[in-house]
């Protein structure tokens, strides 16, 4: 029985992609990494079983690493120091002799040498590992997360981005990938996929699709730097977060548009879930009167 051991399993995508390989009745057993394995978790211990897993503890990943088939590994974003935390890592994975390591990248990844997600992927690369990275577009999430404050309270969205055009993708769509690409790793060795929906939007296109699906008028603003930064300062935005969201917001308004690709459906066989579709599926959970503290 194939071990696939998942990184960041409570997150968005790690928990799209466990409930993916559960759909599927995967004859694979399921490692959920955690920092708590005694916490209480979204699966019975029947279908998933819990392991300690800290990225700033080695001695801890190597335990979880032990007798592993596949790894599915992604980056924190509060680690900021790869060489210092991955570097270590993939070597534990070398040495355990890891079949596969899955890593959720970004799109683009592979043209930009800044971003720690490319120094990732060349650590691995140079690992000799054989290995599969996911590059996802822009997560139809954020508006479930990072932005549904604005849209709650606000019926707004607040964003320097600009006429700039974003390629999307529903979360859901890349846990069905990864359950895929780690259950049929060998079909997928050494291979990258960017994963978008076929149509890329501005965020004045993804107002208009709002306001449709959630029958309100959705406005969206596009401030400048000092008007956002403020804004979101005297919201108690952590600075870090503020920053994040300038470099993912505003810096594509000097950028072309990401290409889009049907990589979702030539894996999974089905086509990726539109934006507008998600707005319709999270309706209930982006009303006004849904916020929580």
């Amino acid at each position: 029985m194939k071990k696939l051991l998942i990184t960041g399993a409570t997150g968005n995508v790690g928990r799209a992609l466990i409930g993916a390989l559960l759909e599927r009745k995967a004859f694979a057993q399921i490692l959920a990494g955690v920092r708590n394995p005694r916490a209480e978790l979204p699966w019975s211990s029947s279908d998933v079983k819990p392991v300690a897993f800290d990225f700033m503890q080695l001695a801890i990943c190597r335990e979880a690493l032990k007798a592993i088939d596949v790894l599915f590994l992604l980056r924190p974003p509060q680690i900021a120091d790869v060489e210092a935390v991955f570097q270590p890592l993939i070597t534990a994975a070398v040495q355990e002799e890891i079949a596969h390591v899955v890593f959720l990248s970004v799109q683009g990844a592979e043209q930009n040498s800044v971003i720690p997600h490319h120094k990732i992927e060349r650590l691995i690369q140079d690992s000799g590992l054989p290995y599969t990275f996911l590059r996802p577009a822009y997560f139809m999430q954020n508006f479930t997360t990072t932005l549904r404050r604005d849209l709650v309270e606000k019926d707004e969205i607040f964003l320097p981005a600009g006429r700039a055009k974003f390629t999307l993708i529903d979360v859901a769509d890349i846990g069905q990938v990864g359950a895929e690409v780690m259950l049929q790793s060998v079909a997928h060795e050494n291979e990258a996929y960017d994963l978008t929906t076929p149509e890329p939007l501005s965020f004045g296109e993804m107002a208009e699709q709002l306001s449709e699906a959630l029958g309100r008028k959705i406005t969206y603003r596009s401030p400048n730097l000092i008007a956002f930064f403020w804004r979101k300062r005297k919201a108690g935005v952590p600075t870090m977060m503020i920053l994040v969201m300038i470099m993912l917001h505003y810096l594509p308004r000097f950028q072309s548009t990401p290409p889009t690709t049907d990589w979702v459906e030539k894996i999974t066989g089905q086509e990726p879930c539109s934006f507008r579709a998600f707005a319709e599926a999270h309706r209930e959970e982006l009303r006004p009167d849904s916020v929580t503290d």
